[in-house]
């Protein structure tokens, strides 16, 4: 550890810069990860928010297209079941300040649910023009309640702000559900139910007889949620993970570098220990050592700048979540040890490899 030690720390500014390189490493890492997780973990907020065990949409095409005529009437019906809160949900463009902004637009019914779950100012809608709109995106075109704004030529009055309902891609607006049915042209369409099952009832059991009804499909929530959350994974979580993994590629060759170098600069003293015995595994040992002294060293800083460069994105882009979970510390410390473990590698082999006589003839 000594020897380990002062050869590390031989050149100060070296050092340094390899436990930065691998703090930032692992800091992108860290933050790209929670981008992911945050992204995936939006893309089911509604979902996760509205009361509910069991999804219930069109056959094969569970929330995104409308159901027949009457499923709601027939859901309610149907043995074992509480309550159920029909919703609508299609895509709009709003018409703010000159510009076009996507929205997913959910028609309810207030009295019911399933509409906003957090409600930091005004009022529900109670009209068919009343409009309740995210916390972000009316701050972002400076909306405040009672401002009007256009849906597809059409005024409407916003009457409350909701938070939680933003992500990177788009917010949540919520009107009446009769609102977006009177937009389509189109009465009693419904494209999701959240049913409740009865008191001392199976979830499983109700969904088994609501998957019966003609045309509709039945989902536990929770099963429902995954299905969504592995989509956008699927479809984001790639590149993401490629960057991640490059991020973990430049921090090990930083610290590598440094380990290596270091070790060729103490190439004689290396030779005069093995020309008095010292065994390979010693010198092993030392070298590992040092890797480990800078990539523990770069792991701690990089899971603290992480979690100050996460705060501060979250703070400056209010609609981007960042979700840095106790254990991706862990997975950062174990990512620096394995980082420790390939710096060390060839230093190693080229220390294991020395010939004493070989360097002093140099």
């Amino acid at each position: 550890m000594f020897l380990a030690r002062r050869n590390l720390f031989h050149d100060k500014t070296r050092l340094a810069l390899s436990v930065a390189g691998l703090a930032l490493a692992l800091m992108l890492m860290l933050v790209l990860n929670g981008i992911q997780s945050g992204l995936v973990r939006q893309q089911s907020m509604y979902y996760d928010n509205t009361p509910g065990a069991i999804v219930v949409g069109q056959e094969g095409a569970v929330g995104s297209s409308p159901m027949p005529r009457g499923t709601t009437n027939l859901a309610r019906q149907t043995a074992g079941v509480a309550s159920v809160i029909p919703i609508l949900s299609q895509y709009f463009y709003l018409e703010l300040h000159d510009r076009i902004v996507a929205v997913l637009v959910i028609g309810y019914e207030p009295q019911i649910g399933g509409g906003p779950w957090r409600l930091i100012e005004g009022r529900e809608p109670e009209q068919g023009t009343e409009v309740v709109l995210d916390r972000v995106l009316a701050q972002r075109h400076e909306i405040s309640v009672g401002d009007d704004i256009g849906v597809m030529g059409i005024k409407f009055k916003v009457v409350g702000l909701s938070e939680g309902n933003s992500s990177l891609f788009w917010s949540y607006v919520f009107v009446l559900k009769s609102t977006i049915q009177s937009l389509l042209f189109q009465l009693e369409i419904t494209t999701l139910l959240f049913v409740t099952p009865s008191d001392g009832v199976s979830p499983a059991a109700v969904r088994d007889r609501l998957s019966d009804l003609p045309g509709a499909d039945a989902m536990l929530k929770s099963d429902f949620t995954v299905s969504v959350q592995r989509t956008y994974d699927r479809l984001f979580g790639a590149p993401i993970r490629l960057m991640a993994t490059i991020a973990f590629l430049v921090g090990a060759l930083v610290v590598g570098l440094v380990i290596y170098t270091a070790s060729i600069e103490r190439e004689r003293e290396y030779g005069v220990l093995k020309a008095i015995g010292a065994r390979n595994r010693m010198l092993y040992n030392v070298v590992v050592f040092q890797a480990l002294i800078a990539a523990g060293a770069g792991a701690i800083v990089g899971i603290g700048l992480a979690l100050g460069v996460s705060q501060l994105i979250m703070t400056l882009r209010p609609e981007i979540l960042i979700s840095l979970e106790p254990s991706s510390a862990l997975w950062a410390l174990v990512t620096g040890l394995i980082v420790a473990l390939l710096a060390a590698f060839f230093p190693a082999r080229m220390v294991a490899r020395l010939a004493p006589a070989e360097v002093f003839r140099r």
